[in-house]
């Protein structure tokens, strides 16, 4: 799709003045029958990273600067064979709406993107995007959420409880709640200085699944979203709630990626893959092909 020409081209001048169709599409979307099927498996595509000032991929660090790209990167990898659908922030989600690209798809609408990427705040992810009344207006399949617990911080007692509430409000909704739980703290250690970054260690992974597990009145209708860690096993043994891998950065090793991604498919609890990034911005630029390598590994 030619984002210079058609429909994402248009995309602007319908927003400016026909803001109704985002709601009228929305309305007319046909929506899968269930999440998952019996003995199936995911794959979404996630594409809620520049909500968050987040814009690198690979070595470009504006990579996802370019929303018209975005877009077009976005309509290649929904169009594949074996993608089940998308994860986003109201903008991205609301572009794929206008351009009809989500009829039986799997749509998760991404909600606390405040902690924006570097800032000192970070910890602190405010619910800035969906809320669970806005995804089930929008007839959308749950929500999303990313929880990073750092000890030394405070503001992480505030993103535990938005994130149970967040939780026990789509449950009470009937919508899946995804929640991406990591440990973390800042290097160098200090409220106010150095990166925050995640502890990929079995471990921390352990420490994180269990927390995320608990949150909200009720489990019913919560999935964890998870990075492959060495010792998967003993990670993904920390619940009995269904998990999609995290597909994470532009591997350096795309092989070595798939590699990790086809051993921890095989763990029960494992049902699939949420993947931004790695198939939207491969080495090389070709995102048919990253995308039908990752079906593959499903």
């Amino acid at each position: 799709m030619d984002e210079h020409s058609g429909p994402i081209a248009r995309l602007t001048e319908i927003r400016a003045t026909r803001p109704e169709a985002i709601a009228e599409a929305a309305a007319r979307r046909a929506r899968r029958p269930a999440l998952l099927e019996p003995g199936g498996r995911l794959m979404l595509v996630a594409a809620d990273h520049p909500a968050r000032g987040a814009l690198a991929a690979g070595g470009d660090p504006y990579a996802m600067a370019d929303r018209r790209d975005l877009l077009r990167r976005l309509c290649v990898a929904l169009g594949r064979p074996g993608v089940d659908g998308v994860l986003g922030t109201p903008d991205v989600i609301e572009d794929l709406l206008l351009l009809g690209v989500l009829d039986g798809k799997v749509v998760l609408g991404s909600m606390n993107r405040g902690g924006l990427a570097g800032s000192v705040f970070e910890v602190d992810d405010r619910f800035t995007a969906y809320d669970a009344e806005a995804i089930a207006a929008s007839g959308l399949d749950g929500g999303k959420m990313l929880l990073r617990v750092d000890d030394r911080d405070g503001a992480t007692a505030r993103t535990l409880e938005s994130c149970g509430r967040a939780v026990t409000a789509l449950a009470a909704r009937g919508l899946t709640a995804l929640i991406e739980p990591f440990v973390a703290r800042r290097e160098p250690a200090a409220p106010s200085g150095g990166r925050l970054r995640n502890e990929l260690t079995p471990e921390a992974m352990v420490r994180a699944v269990s927390v995320a597990s608990g949150l909200g009145a009720t489990s019913a209708r919560t999935w964890l979203k998870v990075p492959v860690v060495p010792d998967m096993e003993r990670v993904m043994a920390a619940s009995t709630l269904p998990a999609l891998l995290l597909g994470g950065e532009v591997a350096d090793d795309p092989r070595a990626a798939l590699a990790g991604w086809r051993a921890a498919l095989r763990l029960p609890s494992v049902l699939g893959l949420v993947a931004g990034r790695s198939l939207l911005y491969p080495a090389g630029g070709d995102v048919a092909s990253a995308v039908d390598a990752a079906v593959d590994v499903l």
